[in-house]
């Protein structure tokens, strides 16, 4: 039995771990066109402060978007409130950067892994069984909001299209949903089981080695929107050929991440995408962690 004061306890200790999460991920250091903590990278209208400014006004949200797992509702009820909740932390986010989106599917993705960990805590689930919710959670999600979109689209003339349509539409990528609906295959099959398998490394070392693990794989729907397939493939191959020569843990490997970081800096080339995915698995990680320390079996 969960009562309302651990549900609160609950919700902003998991917050917390999100907005843990999130300040890892921007602190990593290289980290291939993205900002960081010594670096701008390909963006030009944020830096590490902008980052750090995004995070922490995303705390309340995520508190909200927890408390909203420890509920009786059906999944898609619960979806529902969470894509309100997430309005309004978008508002919040833009009106601390000044109208720059920092964290806009970072929020999503993190959003509906804290509701999902309310959940799973409220009905007395281990950690494995937080996949199957999130599943859940985001059941016809693809259907509803980029079938149904492109569906508009032929029948009316030219509405507009966000990015993940127009991706949908030219490269039939399913993005951030399709990656939510299939219940984070990217983070639960491989990356948390790198992340872990790489904790010996420093923990700067450990970000950094999972995110180019990372890249290697995911269909960076951000490199898509401002560049191309081919940009995606080289960003891919280059991630792994540079793990194959043992990434952070080597001189070398050091040294080829340091030469991508300032290439895709030059030519504004960001995985947001894997970055995005390295926020979650490290969050996912801190809640495993949480839950075999303060939940009981």
């Amino acid at each position: 039995m969960v009562d309302n004061s651990s549900v609160k306890d609950h919700s902003i200790n998991i917050a917390s771990l999100a907005v843990q999460a999130m300040l890892y991920e921007v602190s990593c250091t290289p980290s291939p066109g993205l900002v960081s903590q010594t670096s701008s990278g390909a963006h030009t209208d944020m830096d590490y402060f902008t980052f750090l400014d995004s995070a922490t006004s995303l705390i309340n949200t995520l508190i909200h978007c927890t408390e909203a797992g420890f509920s009786s509702k059906t999944p898609q009820e619960i979806f529902h409130q969470l894509r309100q909740i997430g309005k309004l932390g978008e508002q919040q986010m833009f009106e601390k950067t000044s109208g720059v989106n920092t964290h806009k599917g970072m929020l999503f993705l993190l959003g509906v892994c804290c509701a999902a960990g309310g959940k799973v805590i409220l009905d007395g689930n281990p950690f494995s069984s937080l996949q199957s919710i999130i599943k859940e959670f985001t059941s016809g999600l693809v259907e509803r909001e980029l079938n149904s979109g492109l569906i508009e689209f032929k029948n009316v003339n030219n509405p507009p299209l966000t990015n993940g349509e127009r991706l949908f539409l030219d490269y039939n990528v399913e993005g951030i949903r399709g990656e939510m609906q299939r219940g984070l295959p990217t983070v639960f099959d491989f990356a948390l089981g790198f992340y872990k398998a790489n904790r010996g490394l420093r923990q700067n070392h450990q970000l950094v080695q999972t995110l180019l693990a990372i890249m290697q794989f995911c269909e960076d729907t951000t490199i898509l929107h401002r560049h191309s397939v081919e940009t995606l493939k080289e960003v891919q191959k280059k991630a792994k050929q540079i793990l194959n020569i043992g990434g952070v843990a080597t001189v070398q490997g050091l040294k080829a991440i340091e030469e991508m970081d300032e290439d895709f800096s030059n030519r504004k080339i960001s995985p947001g995408g894997s970055a995005d995915l390295l926020g979650v698995t490290v969050f996912l990680h801190l809640l495993e962690d949480y839950m075999d320390k303060h939940i009981s079996p």
